[in-house]
Parts: structure tokens; C-alpha cells; sequence
């Protein structure tokens, strides 16, 4: 049913407080015989909630107001209305005014509209029904001719089931779609709804398919397709001159997103036109949502700025969870190595050409035939011998464990999950079976707390034998994959408890990360904190780990549109992403593979992958001159450690994005808003990554003063920019693993902005455990220079940790050549020198303790 209901509307201010107005808004059909056609009291009754929640957002439900599966059927009063009523919003002027003939919502600040929910009038809610033969045929007289229209409308194809190819899907309650369609005014540029390989501004999909939500394992996805891939977060973020808001569409089953502009197919001279001609058309973008089922649940954020926004999407989902040291290094990993004795070689190799890495890792041939939590006896016979190796050089290793689990009596893992009923069911109540990597397997319902508790519980050293706690983990195929289910997933009509598969599939492998990290926890008592890498997620999969982009080809495009990608994600909370280096799929050339590891060390999650049909690629494997640029590309990760690990710190405390588009921190600048072949990593460093074959320059636009400049990119060149103004930390003493490089010295870059100022951060902790947080045991300072004098400040009286890290360099850029250097604390002259060519003084071992206060002061 569309567009005849009759709305219950529940007001609440602030986050969930009890103070509720519920109203009734009855929208009636008007026809000639109405006895053939449904009043608005035999209508589906649906409750509309409004509530104003703390941190400037607004939440609009819209449910049956006596759902077949109910969530909860608390209501209070009820009053009628016949047009419209104002609803007051808090500061700042704020309205929403809620219209009911025809139903409309509107967000309003002042004269100006902000957002309008369902000017378009594209509501729909087709509500859960019993068929007609489940229910009783003694229907009341009063009802006549309706009891023939219901029977006509069971009929109709696609009611009570769908096809897709071979694979037939049950609707034991009918279709149960909804719709609803946001205006936003004045709104050219709108990003977000990941994951798409695609441009990082959302196209207007008017005559093509709509941007799609459903966790898929698309082998070789295409580019520039508004195709869905492994992921989906239903974030949409819209950046103006003005604002910038959020849209977050909470529901986890098949999500449709279709965006249209009336500025659309404009060129930039008709833009122009228009602005010289006075043009009287509001820019505006209309975005329609619709999900094959649950209900409407959307979460307004009214920013006002790019920062704010972040911050209030973190505060219903949660932030990234904050890494170990370890996870924000080099990754090498290939599908497969072979057994021990390849993994101890490529580790040596590592050592031989002078390249550091911290995790080597183990796809799923290192499993006794693909059951997971087990070593093949062959290949892997001593796993902790293996270990031990690698933990003697401070180095970790990563094993796959994926959730589909291999129908074999002979295992155990299999008959413990049989036994305890933790198999997601078929729709007739058997477990469901599909196929996959180890042949016929079972999927576990994670969506059941008692299954991810006993998952947990596996990852403990005398459940998974071998293990160590140099070992982490890698969740693949949590789409789910099942290679002869439809779309190369699990049916729809699979059963979770009583909800369908259909209601909750996006969220499946969020609840497989969250599972595996906890376990991870679990194992260390809680001291240790995890490293999970996750293929698919939903909303909220930050607070468990990283992801990646999925199986990319060696191509070109794939790494042109990396960049993108990862950006999209990290507007939506997810910060810890990237890309296989080098490209899945495919062979890369010399070229391309230096030019991916440049790109992939400026990426926060920097692993190398590769299919098990591809030739071996280790960095060593393409001649010493691509070795040396592929080693200085991880160098120049390894060195900037310490800004790297601060910008998690920050991500995990506020929701800021790590890898960040332009317009992020220039939201004025119009040319930053569809710039995506440069970034910012933080607000201080901006990259602008080589994605061209046979490139030997580029050109970077470096926003600020607006300035577009050619950079040379020949000899193996990154173009890499420092933001004058800013003060970043680096560890310059490159070691084989991040691990022997934790009490190192830090050297410091000061940039100066044309004032002669510049801040930064400098954070430190032990960087595996969680005492950061429930003991507060660390460093964190700030750094500043003004008016020739450099200081180190305590952002956190209230921790207590002690380093054994000093400051050992400090390098001035822009500044001019001092008369003497004085370190306050000791009352003694610092060495120094200054290129007067390139503008940079050098203070040499300044010696003060990274934790300790100080002053040093330019004459």
C-alpha cells in the first residue's frame, strides 16, 4: 500500500527521553465509488516517531502501527490534526514542520530550508501480510467487494515469492518495500553510501541504475558502476558553501539509492551562463532510498560543518577502533605461501634487501582442507615453531578464518555448532548448506549472541591449537559468499531466529568481525588490543578493525579509483581501509606495481596482495631499481609512524576521518568539492598519488591559497606536501618491523605558515594494549612555535606514562637563519645549520625525554 495510510506521530526531545506527542494524520483517497476502494481506516496504520537528539540531529521512524513482527508497542497520546504542525528543533531557529495533506516534512533553520523529506510524495510501505490461506475465510459482510480485491492482489506474480536464474526465493509475508525521497536545497555535491567503485562525488543516476547496497563477492567488479560490492554503509553526506549534513538510512537489508540534481549534465560554461544570466533555479539534489524490507529509520545530522557531522555519526555508530602500532605497517600477503619453509624465505628475503614489514599472511590453503582453526598437517606441521621465528624478529602473522564451515562430522568446529543450533536455517527449518570454498558448508548465525560468544571462545591458545599471540586474523567471504546461492549469497528466506535472511544481510559480516575481534580480546584477558581485517561490512564495522577494497585487478583504473574508494569510507566512520597493492587479479608491470606501493604507503591500511594464479611479486622480485623505489615508498611509511598512529588516536577519540577529501578541511573552496586524485592524510599532509602509465609529472591543486602547480614525478618521485603551519613527528631510524622501533627518537618537521607559526601533536602509549584507556598511560603533547620559540605542552595531565624516546632532530621549514639556539630546560646552546637555499634550519640533538616539557628558543 503507497500512499493511503494513517500516521500515529510521536515527538521526543532530546536522545530517547520520555516527553511524547503522538498525532493521528489521516491521508484519505478520494474516488467515485468508494465502496470498491479502501478509507483511510482500512488502511495500513503506520506510526511516525520524531525525535530531537542531542548533538543537532533528528530521527524519523515510520513503522506499521501494529507490525506483524514487532519491535516494541509502546504509545501514549493521541490527538488529530488536519494540516500542519511546527515542531521545534532547539537552537539556532531550528523547525520541523510536519504538513499532512500531502504527508511532508521539512527541516528548516531560519528562512531556509534545509531538508524536505517526501516532497516527491514517493513514500511507499508495503506492509507484512499472512496469506490468504494461513488466515480465516469468515470475512464480515461489512467488508464486500474487498475480500475480491485482496484475492486479486494475492495473485499478482511475484507476491509470494521470487526468481532470480534458477534460485527461488519465499516471501512468507508478502513484498515489504519502503520508500521515502529527501530534497536537498541549495546542494550540488553528495558523497558517501559505500561501497561503489566509483567516483568519490555520487552521479546522478536518472536513466540508469540506482547506487546499490547489498554485500555481494562480485568477482572482478567492473569500475565507474553504481553496482554493489562487498559493503554497504547507508551514509549519504551532502557538502555545500553553506552546510554540510548527513543522512544515515538505518536498515541492513537490500537498499536501493537513486540521486538526482537539476544541475545534472550541466557544463561548466551553462553554469556559468546561468550565474551571468541571474538565474533564478536553486541548485537542489533529490535523493530517494529504498529497501526491499524493515522499516523506515533515518538519522538526520544537520552538521553544520564536515566536522560536526563526523562527530554526530560517531555518536550512534561508534569510532574506529584505535590499532596496535603493528596493524599500521607494511602487509604481505599472497594467496598462498606455500608452507613454513616459503613463509621463513620471504621473511628472510625481507631482511636480505633491507625492507621492512610487520605481518606476513596465510590465505586458506593453510588449512587441513579448508577447516578453519586447524594447520594443514603437510605444509604447516609446526605452526608455533613458525611463529616463535617470527616473533624473534618482533614480526606478526595473519590467518584467514572465514564463516563458512565445512559439513565434515570428522571436524570438530562443525559438530559443536551442529549441536548447539547455531547454523542459520533454511526456510524449513533444516540448516542451511551452500557451497563454498571447502566444499558443502554451513553458515553460523552470527546474529545470535550466544553463537558469537562460543566463536569468541575459539580463538583461546587451547582451542585454536597452534596459535600464538603473535597471531591475528583475517575474516574473507562474510558477504556471506555461497557460490550456489543467488547472486553468489545466501538466500533470502534463510531463517536467523525468526527474522528472514532478507531483514538483516548487510549486517552478517559486521557480526563476523565483531565476533572474531572479541575472541581476540578475549584470548589476552583483555589486555591485547585486535587486529581483524573484515571484506564485508555495514554501519558500525569501524569499531572492530580494518577493511579493504576487495579483489582489484592490476590495472591502472583499479588504482586510480583506490583513492576514491578509501575516501568514501572514511567519510562514513570507516578510517582503517585500502587497497591490494598491486592488484589482486592480473600481473602488474614494474611500473605499476612502484606506483601502487607509493600510493598504498599513503593509504591507512598498506598491505600487498596477490591471486594464486599470479606470478610472485615480492618487492625484490623486479629488478634493484624498482626494489630501491619500492623500498623507499615503505620507508617513507615506517618514518611517518608516529603521525600515522596519532591520526588513529585522534579518529578513535572524535570520529574524524584519517584519509580525507580536500573539501573536508576547506569547506569553502568549491574546487576541492570533486577533487579526488589528491588527498589529505589528517589537515597536514596532502597527497597526490601517481595513477597515470608513463607519467612524468603531476598536476596538484593545493587549496589555501588556490594555487595549481606542475610537480615532476621522474626518478620514482611521491609529491607528498607538508601544510605550512603544522608540526609532524617522525620516527627518521627505519628498522625491520615497527616493533623495534617503538623507543626510538622522533624528529620533528615544523612547517611554517607565512605568520612563522605551526602546531602539531605528539602521542604515545605502548601501543598493543588498552591501558591507554582504562589505566590512561600516555604521552600525548602539543607542539607549537610562535614568535621563535618551540614548545612541547601536556594535552593530558592526567595520564601517567613514562618513554624512553627522545626528540633527537628538529628541522625548521621556511624559517631564516638564527644567531643562536637555546634549549630552555638546560639553559644550553643547540648545534645547528641552515640551508639558506631552501630556507631549512636543522637543530641537532636537542636530547629532552618525548614526554617531558620544553622549550627551545630562536635568537
Amino acid at each position: 500500500q503507497r500512499f493511503c495510510f494513517a500516521y500515529f506521530v510521536k515527538y521526543v526531545v532530546l536522545s530517547f527521553s520520555l516527553l511524547p506527542l503522538i498525532l493521528l494524520l489521516c491521508l484519505s483517497a478520494q474516488a467515485v465509488d468508494r465502496s470498491n476502494f479502501k478509507t483511510c481506516d482500512q488502511s495500513v496504520r503506520l506510526l511516525l516517531e520524531l525525535y530531537r537528539l542531542q548533538g543537532n540531529m533528528t530521527r524519523v521512524k515510520i513503522n506499521e502501527l501494529k507490525p506483524l513482527k514487532p519491535l516494541k508497542t509502546t504509545y501514549s497520546i493521541r490527538t488529530d490534526f488536519t494540516n500542519s504542525l511546527v515542531l521545534s528543533l532547539g537552537g539556532k531557529d531550528q523547525r520541523l514542520i510536519v504538513s499532512a495533506q500531502p504527508f511532508r516534512l521539512d527541516i528548516v533553520e531560519g528562512p531556509q530550508v534545509l531538508m524536505s523529506l517526501n516532497s516527491r510524495g514517493l513514500l511507499a510501505f508495503e506492509h507484512l501480510r499472512a496469506r490468504k490461506d494461513t488466515i480465516s475465510h469468515k470475512i464480515s459482510s461489512t467488508v464486500g467487494s474487498m475480500w475480491d480485491s485482496l484475492k486479486k492482489e494475492e495473485d499478482k506474480p511475484g507476491m509470494w515469492e521470487e526468481t532470480f536464474k534458477s534460485h527461488t526465493d519465499s516471501k512468507p509475508n508478502g513484498p515489504s518495500s519502503i520508500s521515502l525521497d529527501f530534497s536537498l536545497p541549495g546542494v550540488e555535491h553528495v558523497y558517501g553510501i559505500p561501497e561503489h567503485a566509483d567516483t568519490l562525488k555520487l552521479k546522478n543516476t536518472d536513466g540508469s541504475d540506482p547506487y546499490r547496497l547489498y554485500n555481494l563477492d562480485v568477482f572482478q567488479y567492473e569500475l565507474h558502476n553504481p553496482m554493489a560490492l562487498y559493503g554497504a554503509v547507508p551514509v549519504l553526506i551532502s557538502h555545500s558553501n553553506d552546510r554540510t549534513m548527513g543522512i544515515f538510512w538505518l536498515n541492513a537489508a537490500e537498499t536501493w539509492v537513486d540521486i538526482s540534481s537539476n544541475t545534472a549534465g550541466k557544463t561548466v560554461f551553462g553554469k556559468i551562463l546561468d550565474f551571468v544570466q541571474v538565474s533564478n533555479e536553486v541548485p537542489q539534489t533529490d535523493v530517494r532510498w529504498i529497501s526491499e524490507s524493515g522499516l523506515i529509520d533515518v538519522f538526520i545530522m544537520l552538521g553544520p560543518k564536515p566536522a560536526d557531522v563526523f562527530t554526530q555519526y560517531a555518536s550512534l555508530t561508534g569510532t574506529q577502533s584505535f590499532p596496535p602500532l603493528s596493524a599500521l605497517a607494511y602487509h604481505q600477503c599472497r594467496w598462498n605461501y606455500n608452507d613454513q619453509e616459503d613463509v621463513k624465505t620471504v621473511d628472510q628475503g625481507f631482511d636480505e634487501h633491507d625492507i621492512p614489514y610487520d605481518f606476513i599472511w596465510l590465505d586458506i590453503e593453510h588449512a587441513d582442507g579448508k577447516r578453519y582453526f586447524t594447520w594443514d598437517p603437510s605444509n604447516f606441521p609446526q605452526p608455533k615453531e613458525m611463529l616463535q621465528g617470527l616473533m624473534d624478529k618482533r614480526r606478526k602473522l595473519v590467518a584467514i578464518v572465514d564463516p563458512h564451515i565445512r559439513v565434515d562430522s570428522g571436524y570438530k568446529i562443525h559438530n559443536e555448532i551442529r549441536s548447539k543450533n547455531f547454523y542459520v536455517k533454511n526456510k524449513d527449518g533444516g540448516d542451511y548448506e551452500g557451497w563454498c570454498w571447502p566444499g558443502n558448508s554451513g553458515y553460523p548465525d552470527f546474529t545470535n549472541p550466544e553463537m558469537r560468544a562460543w566463536w569468541a571462545r575459539q580463538f583461546a591458545y587451547d582451542q585454536y591449537e597452534g596459535s600464538m599471540e603473535n597471531q591475528y586474523i583475517w575474516n574473507d567471504m562474510n558477504e556471506p559468499s555461497v557460490f550456489n546461492g543467488p547472486e553468489v549469497t545466501m538466500h533470502k528466506d534463510a531463517l536467523h531466529g525468526v527474522w528472514e535472511h532478507r531483514d538483516v544481510h548487510n549486517l552478517y559480516g559486521l557480526y563476523v568481525q565483531k565476533a572474531t575481534a572479541d575472541g581476540l580480546i578475549l584470548r589476552s584477558g583483555g589486555v591485547q588490543r585486535p587486529f581483524v581485517l573484515t571484506r564485508a561490512f555495514f554501519a558500525g564495522s569501524q569499531r572492530y578493525g580494518a577493511v579493504w577494497t576487495g579483489d582489484n585487478a592490476a590495472e591502472w583504473g583499479h588504482l586510480k579509483v583506490s583513492i576514491p574508494m578509501c575516501l568514501s569510507l572514511g567519510l562514513v566512520g570507516i578510517s582503517f581501509c585500502g587497497a591490494d597493492v598491486g592488484g589482486f587479479f592480473k600481473h602488474p608491470s614494474a611500473e605499476l606495481l612502484v606506483r601502487w606501493y607509493q600510493a598504498g604507503a599513503y593509504q591507512p591500511f598498506f598491505r600487498a596482495h596477490a591471486h594464486i594464479d599470479t606470478p610472485r611479486r615480492e618487492p625484490w622480485l623486479f629488478g634493484p631499481e624498482n626494489t630501491a623505489l619500492i623500498r623507499e615508498a615503505i620507508r617513507q611509511r615506517y618514518a611517518l609512524l608516529p603521525y600515522w598512529y596519532q591520526l588513529f588516536y585522534n579518529t578513535h577519540r572524535t570520529g574524524q576521518p584519517v584519509m580525507r577529501p580536500l573539501w573536508v578541511e576547506y569547506p569553502d573552496d568549491v574546487a576541492t568539492f570533486s577533487i579526488e586524485d589528491e588527498y589529505l592524510i589528517g589537515k597536514d599532509l596532502l597527497v597526490h598519488p601517481v595513477t597515470d602509465e608513463g607519467a612524468t609529472g603531476v598536476t596538484a591543486y593545493l587549496p589555501g591559497k588556490g594555487e595549481v602547480m606542475c610537480f615532476s614525478t621522474l626518478n620514482g618521485t611521491i609529491p607528498v606536501f607538508q601544510r605550512g603551519g603544522s608540526i609532524i613527528c617522525r620516527k627518521d631510524r627505519v628498522r625491520r618491523s615497527s616493533s623495534c622501533m617503538e623507543n626510538d627518537p622522533y624528529t620533528l618537521y615544523v612547517a611554517l605558515s607565512s605568520q612563522g607559526s605551526a602546531e602539531g601533536e605528539l602521542y604515545i602509549d605502548d601501543f598493543h594494549t588498552f591501558s591507554f584507556e582504562e589505566a590512561k598511560q600516555f604521552v600525548h603533547r602539543h607542539l607549537s612555535f610562535s614568535a621563535n620559540t618551540l614548545s612541547s605542552r601536556n594535552l593530558a595531565p592526567d595520564s601517567q606514562f613514562s618513554t624512553a624516546s627522545w626528540i633527537e632532530k628538529i628541522v625548521i621549514i621556511g624559517g631564516s637563519q638564527p644567531s643562536s639556539v637555546t634549549l630552555k630546560n638546560a639553559e644550553s646552546a643547540l648545534e645547528f645549520e641552515f640551508d639558506s637555499t631552501l630556507a631549512v634550519l636543522t637543530l641537532r640533538k636537542p636530547g629532552v625525554n618525548a614526554a617531558a616539557d620544553w622549550t627551545v628558543v630562536l635568537r
